[in-house]
Formats: C-alpha cells, structure tokens, sequence
C-alpha cells in the first residue's frame, strides 16, 4: 500500500487540460501511429470537453494528404514519417477541426513507425510530434526503443510533455 505521506506523481494530462482551460486554449490531435491514443489520453481528463476540439486518425498516408492538406510533395519524396509531415498534419487539423470558422488555438500530431519492425526505411522507433500555435510550426523528432505498445504510449507521453512544453514557452514571452 503507498505511503499517505509520499506525493502522488503528477498526472501530466490532467496539469495540460488544466494550463489549456487556464489560457483559454484549444486543441486539435491528429494522429497516425498512436491510433486515436492520444486524444483517449486528453478525454480521459473531466473537463477536457471545454479545449479538446476533437482528433483525427489519418492512418492511410492518403488521408494525411486529403484531410489534413499535408502536401503531397513533401509525402512523395520523404513518406509519411517525417518531421515536415508530422508538422503539417498538426498545422492542417486545426483547420480540420475548426469551429465556426474559428481554428483550434494548437495543433498537435504523431507519425512514425511502431514497429515491430522497420517501414519505409525508418526503424521502429523513429516518430516525430508536430506541434502548431499562431503562425509557427515544430516538430520535435524522437527515437524510441521498446515494443509496439510501448513505443505508442511512449509517443502520447511526449505528445503531452511537448504541448505543455509549448504552452510554457507562450508564457515566458
């Protein structure tokens, strides 16, 4: 049994649902190897209704082009796991999932590759986050070691930590 006297650990997902609330923000997800894992992890929070906009699972590399506008140049020489690619599916879901014609304040996404094994000569591991805020986009690339489901969750840890790490920075300017 934990001791009473020992802090939890945070809940990094329920601290972003509360700075989005703060702020006034919303947000988008689309998502391809994570697989609508992330925007689970958002829900999972009680009050996420008031920023969650919504995600959007673009696992076929056609739909990242025709939903998400992610272009098709930039799918055609590079794949679909790339940081370009990673940043334009997050710039293009928060138009996807505009309100009233209003766009979600962030944008964030995950491409790569979960393994088991290597695909389109990445290795599994290989998975980049895109983030977009106002007129700026980033991607944040990483290398993950560890089983499908591992890498996936992996992948939706670090989502969270770079749109809180986002959100932080909007702050200090």
């Amino acid at each position: 049994m934990p001791d009473p006297a020992e802090p939890t650990p945070a809940d990094a997902t329920a601290e972003l649902i509360a700075e989005l609330t703060t702020h006034h923000l919303t947000i988008a997800v689309a998502e391809s190897l994570t697989g609508g894992l992330l925007v689970a992890e958002l829900v999972r929070i009680p009050g996420a209704s008031v920023v969650v906009r919504g995600g959007v699972v673009a696992y076929d590399t056609a739909l990242k082009r025709s939903l998400l506008h992610v272009d098709s140049s930039v799918l055609n020489v590079h794949g679909p796991v790339h940081a370009d690619v990673a940043k334009q599916m997050a710039g293009g879901v928060r138009t996807l999932l505009a309100v009233n014609d209003v766009r979600a304040d962030i944008g964030v996404s995950t491409t790569g590759v979960a393994g088991p094994g290597p695909d389109g000569g990445h290795p599994a591991g290989t998975v980049y986050i895109g983030l977009s805020k106002g007129t700026g986009s980033w991607a944040v690339p990483l290398h993950l070691h560890g089983d499908r489901g591992e890498i996936r969750a992996e992948t939706v840890r670090q989502a969270i930590d770079a749109v809180r790490a986002l959100i932080a920075q909007g702050d200090a300017e």
